[in-house]
């Protein structure tokens, strides 16, 4: 099916927006982090060592909290945080047998000692291995499926039992969705959290990583409402604490000026309170340590953020598998198409890729690009985008190697 144009977009403004941000240290953005980085280690160990991306899906892992005593100049988990590796995976390849249960938790071990420096990996995780080598339905017991595709689908004998080496193709019917470019406060959002979470740390180490930010914007009048974790160790009191919080105001207040905000109202650790010691005091910088959950998918969306104003999509991309996938491919693709129409012809623009299961990966079943209603050079789009098409497998090798963030 050919590229579908739609002139439907008012270039105006609408009067209100919100869009939310889940920092680096926010449990569903560590669940994300850790099933991407499952995901790109598994497919580099099998790619170097047989010559492809074995089967693999990582995108249900979760994270349950521990639980953490916390107090002014100390503070450490009680009990540890449990690591739900749930998924799917080739165990085996020409008859050898994948260590892939080690290998697992040493690379979850090497992802916490990076996201969470305050933990003992070695005393404060906990796995649980959910682990299931069966393939979706396709594969029967009929004398003609032994020619099939899912009978080896995770214990392949040799490369020819891996499909996609000879034919790519989308292995499941599926949306992906995105836009461009990112408003004024879609871009404030993200900014404000890379900066506390970077620099802002890298001068602060009682900063943690856990930040959660809500940006609201009705007119030109824009709210920010955000969350910020201390660590216990280097808090020494609640003077301290408070001080700590004034010095954050104070630096979040001069990033948003430097983005021409001069309307705007922020508001910083909401539920704390001073007379009883209810504080976003963390061992850690994380809430993972004391109860709360993460699960892949609930976090912010392939760009960065949660807009429930745009086009949105419910897939949890993280650690699915980056050959053929739908749920990532297909997303992430969106968004590339649509900031390539953004630069080429600075239009606001939305991009729609659907799929149908087993069809070629780089032809949509349908392609919409909604663009607003005084762009009138159509079919250079369509020709645009066919030009595209094309380059679609190549996102693996991004995604492959880190350079596009998922979350």
């Amino acid at each position: 099916m050919s590229t579908i144009i739609v002139s439907n977009i008012n270039k105006t403004e609408p009067e209100f927006e919100f869009v939310e941000r889940k920092g680096i240290g926010h449990p569903d953005t560590l669940s994300d982090s850790l099933a991407e980085k499952l995901s790109r280690e598994y497919s580099e160990y099998t790619l170097n060592k047989y010559g492809a991306v074995l089967h693999h899906n990582f995108d249900k892992v979760g994270l349950l909290g521990g639980s953490s005593y916390v107090s002014f100049g100390k503070g450490h988990l009680v009990r540890p945080i449990r690591v739900l590796i749930n998924g799917r995976v080739s165990i085996s390849f020409a008859g050898e047998r994948i260590p892939v249960r080690k290998m697992l938790v040493n690379w979850t071990k090497e992802f916490f000692k990076v996201a969470m420096p305050m933990i003992d990996v070695d005393e404060d995780l906990e796995f649980h291995m959910n682990l299931s080598n069966q393939s979706s339905p396709g594969k029967t017991y009929e004398e003609e499926s032994k020619k099939g595709a899912r009978r080896r689908w995770f214990e392949p004998e040799s490369l020819d039992d891996i499909p996609e080496l000879k034919k790519l193709v989308s292995n499941d019917t599926s949306l992906g969705v995105g836009y461009a470019p990112f408003s004024k406060l879609e871009k404030l959002v993200i900014e404000l959290e890379k900066k506390l979470t970077g620099e802002f740390k890298s001068q602060n180490n009682w900063m943690g990583t856990d930040v959660k930010i809500m940006g609201v914007r009705i007119g030109e009048k824009f709210h920010i409402t955000m969350c910020i974790p201390q660590i216990s160790s280097h808090v020494a009191s609640l003077e301290e604490y408070i001080a700590n919080l004034d010095k954050a105001r104070s630096y979040v207040k001069k990033a948003i000026a430097s983005h021409e905000i001069s309307d705007f109202e922020l508001d910083i650790n909401t539920r704390d309170n001073t007379e009883l010691r209810e504080l976003y005091l963390t061992a850690t910088g994380s809430s993972l340590e004391s109860g709360d959950e993460g699960l892949v998918g609930r976090g912010n969306r392939v760009n960065g953020v949660i807009s429930p104003m745009r086009p949105m999509s419910m897939e949890g991309a993280s650690g699915k598998n980056p050959i053929y996938h739908i749920g990532k491919i297909y997303y992430v693709a969106a968004f590339e198409f649509a900031n390539s129409i953004y630069e080429k012809y600075g239009i606001y623009n939305e991009v729609y890729l659907v799929s149908q299961s087993g069809r070629d990966l780089q032809d949509p079943w349908v392609t919409v690009v909604a663009v607003p209603n005084d762009f009138e050079r159509q079919e250079e789009l369509k020709k645009f985008i066919a030009e595209q098409l094309p380059d679609i497998p190549n996102l693996s090798t991004k995604i492959l190697s880190g350079s596009l963030s998922l979350s």
